[in-house]
């Protein structure tokens, strides 16, 4: 699904009153709200959908494929999704 995809699932689930470019700059305000928190470092949840956090990873030793050379690969921030309990139920329960 892509970004146009969820705009007129959006627009179709609000119905007739609000246009697609009302639901577009809808859709594009969510994200880079949860964007810009997660920059900002905090967490975001959202009860029956799950939480948005930023880890950080440790440092560690990996391998250049081609030389076979160790390699330090840095510490860093990633973004990371877990999804709620319930979430998770539907979607197992879907397949």
């Amino acid at each position: 699904m892509t970004k146009a995809d969820l705009v007129v699932r959006v627009h179709e689930a609000i119905g007739p009153g609000v246009t697609k470019k009302d639901c577009a700059a809808l859709v594009d305000g969510f994200l880079n709200a949860i964007k810009q928190a997660m920059v900002d470092g905090e967490n975001i949840e959202i009860r029956g959908f799950g939480t948005f956090k930023v880890r950080d990873r440790q440092p560690r030793l990996g391998r250049n494929p081609r030389t076979g050379e160790a390699v330090i690969v840095p510490a860093r921030a990633v973004p990371v999704f877990k999804p709620s309990r319930l979430f998770k139920a539907e979607v197992e329960e879907a397949h």
